[in-house]
């Protein structure tokens, strides 16, 4: 089972929920994002294809 640890997006007002959720003005700023919390977190991100990635946990 794999858990949802982070969400980024461009779009503020789409995205809600539990997990933490990071805010970038544009989409190379939302990878840099992902990029880091990949890295700081150990999980995987997962790119939605409409402004928003998902970092899983696939533990």
């Amino acid at each position: 089972m794999a858990n949802i640890v982070a969400v980024a997006s461009i779009h503020p007002n789409e995205v809600k929920g539990g997990a933490p959720i990071f805010i970038a003005p544009d989409l190379q700023k939302l990878e840099e994002i992902a990029f880091l919390l990949e890295k700081i977190l150990d999980a995987s991100a997962h790119d939605l294809k409409n402004g928003t990635i998902i970092l899983v946990d696939h533990h």
